[in-house]
């Protein structure tokens, strides 16, 4: 193979990365300065805050008390091996708060949250629902897009807080009864080690994460192709691109809050 040929399609490939980068980014600030601007749509800002806030809670809390119960067993166990049983709270409370908690209510908002953006946005436009919408003098950005931006941006913060919490008492639960650890201990030792820096990275990471999700699932559903193919196409690289941003931002705001 020609070697200038490949490095040709190499830089084709970054070049139309970076490109789609800068489209996700415009339409971002596109959506966000529609936020701040009337007319506003209260009913489906009500009907975008129960989609993403309320009827998430059952998959959250799920995901949350299972992983806060598995991650008490396995600290416990590679504790017993250096006689450090005892670390299991604050261990369960710190990796909880500054990690499982926002990136597995990030992931679980972007398959289910993200997908249902991208696969209702992307049949209303091959239905041409959206053409009508400019007919009505209707802006789709500030219709569709600005609402369930909006809610993210309030209700997964919210989720994690409240995923934060569940994860704990999942491994204070199995903790206490079966681990053999004191209750009043195990909780004082959870209150004593976090800090608000932990409590706060938290809660932003939840904001961050909101927004990746709902800008990406109006993202694909605005630009997805004609037919059946176009909306299942759009579906599959919504949740794709979101869960793959959600874990480069992880990173990157861990790095911002905990860097020494």
């Amino acid at each position: 193979m020609n070697p200038l040929a490949a490095l040709g399609g190499l830089g084709r490939a970054v070049l139309t990365l970076f490109a789609n980068f800068g489209k996700v980014a415009i339409f971002a600030l596109d959506a966000i300065s529609h936020i701040f601007r009337p007319p506003y749509y209260p009913r489906e800002f009500a009907v975008a805050l129960m989609n993403v806030g309320w009827l998430s809670l059952p998959v959250v809390g799920l995901t949350a008390i299972f992983t806060g119960g598995a991650l008490a067993l396995q600290i416990y166990a590679g504790g017993a091996r250096f006689n450090a049983e005892a670390v299991v709270p604050q261990i369960v409370a710190i990796g909880m708060v500054r990690e499982l908690g926002p990136v597995l209510v990030g992931l679980m908002i972007a398959a289910r949250v993200t997908s249902s953006i991208a696969a209702e946005i992307a049949t209303m436009k091959v239905t041409e629902q959206i053409d009508a919408l400019v007919t009505l003098s209707t802006h789709p950005m500030k219709y569709l897009t600005a609402p369930r931006v909006l809610a993210a941006l309030i209700t997964v913060p919210i989720l994690v807080g409240i995923g934060d919490i569940i994860g704990i008492a999942g491994g204070y639960v199995v903790a206490t009864e079966n681990l053999g650890f004191n209750a009043a201990t195990y909780l004082l030792n959870t209150v004593n080690f976090l800090e608000v820096k932990d409590i706060v990275s938290s809660l932003v990471k939840g904001a961050a994460f909101g927004l990746i999700a709902a800008v990406m699932g109006c993202y694909y559903g605005m630009n997805s192709g004609r037919g059946a193919q176009g909306v299942g196409r759009a579906t599959k690289s919504s949740v794709e691109s979101a869960a793959i941003m959600i874990l480069a931002a992880n990173f990157i705001l861990t790095g911002v809050f905990f860097s020494v």
